[in-house]
């Protein structure tokens, strides 16, 4: 598509630790952008935006619509997307922060993207840190040892999801675990007793997991906290908390397939020799 309007969006990410975790082009993109739109919750990488951006739409407040009879996260996700579309469309360049990687569980980024090629405007996504990327630093583990699964918390209760429970399995938001009303931002013991039993189905429940969250900023450290999986109901929970669970079986060689594999030179080289 040929881009002949004049309004672009740039949609970046700041990093968990802005400091040290925003790219330079990121930067460069919020310094230069006629607007910076962003629901940044850290205040200190709010102030350091603020300060920095030639103008700056704060949407944090936009949450409030939660509490309106009838609206849910969805909706509010929307009304964000359409004031950034808003300000493209009176003919910016309008840089849309998020903290963390702006494509990773940050479904107004995609909206806006997709809202705004839509109607003839430039939009790009540029990479940033994510907290994936700060666990894996963190806590040693390498995804490519034992293969990872990655997904959301409630979307493995409500769905068949199938797991592996050879491989990391990371799981997002047990904060809300369960909260089928996209209305509140907590979960329950119950709630969280269900995701339990739901795992219990693939790994033990005396097997160690990993309450994790990245630090966000420079004085602070992650939190690595190791529990029971038993125990999870009862645990401190908090909205950036991530559930962790490492590998709880040990890789089993499909010996047959490897027979096949071993089996495909000698195969290859004899049809070689008859040709």
């Amino acid at each position: 598509m040929t881009h002949t309007k004049p309004g672009k969006l740039i949609c970046v990410g700041t990093g968990m630790r802005m400091a040290g975790q925003l790219t330079p082009l990121a930067r460069s993109y919020i310094e230069t952008a006629d607007v910076v739109v962003a629901a940044v919750p850290n205040r200190f990488a709010r102030k350091w935006l603020q300060d920095i951006a030639k103008q700056y739409i704060c949407l944090l407040d936009y949450y409030d619509d939660c509490d309106i009879e009838g609206k849910n996260r969805h909706d509010t996700y929307r009304r964000m997307s359409a004031t950034i579309l808003d300000e493209v469309r009176a003919g910016k360049t309008v840089c849309a922060a998020f903290y963390g990687h702006p494509g990773i569980f940050a479904c107004i980024s995609h909206m806006a993207i997709k809202a705004a090629r839509a109607e003839g405007f430039s939009a790009e996504m540029l990479p940033g840190i994510s907290a994936e990327d700060c666990l894996v630093a963190d806590l040693g583990l390498d995804p490519g040892a034992t293969g990872m699964v990655s997904m959301e918390a409630t979307q493995f209760m409500i769905f068949e999801r199938r797991l592996d429970p050879t491989a990391l399995l990371i799981l997002w938001q047990p904060y809300i675990a369960g909260d089928l009303t996209r209305k509140r931002f907590d979960t329950t013991s119950a709630r969280l007793q269900v995701l339990v039993d739901k795992l219990a189905r693939d790994y033990p429940l005396d097997h160690a997991v990993i309450l994790y969250e990245a630090a966000t900023n420079p004085l602070e450290t992650p939190r690595m906290d190791t529990i029971r999986l038993r125990d999870l109901p009862t645990a401190t929970l908090n909205g950036i908390t991530t559930l962790v669970i490492p590998a709880a079986f040990t890789l089993q060689r499909d010996q047959a397939t490897v027979d096949l594999l071993n089996a495909l030179p000698q195969a290859e080289s004899e049809a070689m020799q008859t040709a």
